[in-house]
């Protein structure tokens, strides 16, 4: 299916309907390789959304970051102190929740069960830990209108300190960010691994103490700058391998060969923006190249609906398959708010 723009095209309900559409697709492909998803679900680009269209907790904790951020500035500006408190709340309450049984990622696990006390945040951040599970959920950041650049950035890079406290993870969430941010407001797909990788330059020494405190203390770096920079450098290489998996572009060859499977941040980044970018004006096909994957097939779906979502706008997706997605409702709600 190929969609054409429009100048209305709710960036923001695109993006988030479309990042669940990816997660529950490959919701049931995860931890299998592609020849055991072909016998499975039959020819990768004819695979059908599940019934029900069931989520993990990507999905999840995408929500319970959009509500955080929702409930933050409904109070005022977005600062760092304003958003720290409802996303953790969000976080926390996520664990606790019995819909909470969707294989949550350990990472996410023993960070929120640390939230849950009087500790300082950065004492729960996870900082060996690169996972993907920050930058899964990361898309609102990019979708909330009205942020500056340094509030984009610093929200970006909190959310995801929240739980993984790796600088690879948080410079993968706000490189996240900044592609649906981009996406969003009309940028072509062309030049997206371009900006991505000036913005990652330009960004790779600034370290945002008034976002994140003394975090780099508890990753055992000298300095703030050093502990930074090396999360932009892995992703720097990480947008490189997509730049060379797309001059020669293989859409039949599993795209985890070529960028990394998407366990950790920034391989889920750039295998996500390789699906999107094999298939820019076909979303559905972009999402079912995510899924049939040997990698971390809801993440990367994930990660490639928001990016395909933000691109094109709610029409992208079929009405059959977006009716009927779990947590419909929650997700049009925060679309909503954000495409006002």
């Amino acid at each position: 299916m190929i969609v054409t723009r429009t100048i209305t095209k709710q960036a923001a309900t695109g993006a988030l309907t479309g990042l669940a559409l990816g997660d529950a697709l490959g919701f049931p492909t995860e931890f299998n390789n592609v020849p055991s998803i072909l016998a499975k679900c039959g020819p990768w680009r004819q695979m059908r959304l599940p019934k029900p269209a069931v989520v993990s907790d990507d999905t999840q904790m995408t929500l319970a970051l959009g509500r955080g951020i929702r409930t933050a500035m409904d109070r005022g500006l977005l600062t760092p102190l304003r958003l720290v408190r409802p996303v953790r709340e969000e976080f926390v309450d996520w664990y606790h929740s019995p819909d909470n049984n969707r294989a949550p990622g350990r990472t996410c696990m023993t960070a929120c069960r640390m939230l849950d006390s009087d500790r300082v945040w950065q004492e729960a951040s996870q900082t060996g830990s690169k996972g993907c599970g920050a930058n899964m959920r990361v898309a609102p950041v990019g979708l909330v209108p009205g942020l500056s650049d340094e509030q984009r950035a610093g929200a970006a890079q909190l959310q995801a300190a929240l739980t993984h406290g790796h600088p690879t993870a948080l410079a993968a969430s706000d490189l996240m960010a900044r592609a649906v941010y981009l996406l969003a407001q009309g940028a072509e797909p062309l030049g997206l691994i371009g900006q991505l990788r000036s913005y990652a330059y330009e960004n790779s020494g600034r370290y945002l103490t008034r976002w994140l405190g003394d975090l780099w203390r508890y990753a055992g770096d000298s300095s703030p700058e050093l502990y930074i920079q090396r999360g932009w450098d892995e992703c720097l290489t990480a947008l490189a391998r997509v730049q060379d998996a797309l001059r020669d572009p293989s859409p039949e060859t599993d795209p985890c060969e070529a960028t990394g499977d998407g366990w950790i941040a920034e391989e889920a980044l750039a295998t996500a923006l390789h699906c999107f970018l094999l298939f820019p004006d076909e979303p559905v096909t972009a999402l079912r190249r995510a899924a049939c994957t040997r990698g971390d097939s809801d993440s990367l779906g994930c990660l490639t609906g928001a990016l395909a979502g933000a691109h094109l706008g709610s029409g992208a997706w079929p009405k059959e398959w977006s009716e009927r997605i779990e947590y419909r409702s929650d997700l049009l709600s925060l679309g909503a708010l954000w495409d006002a």
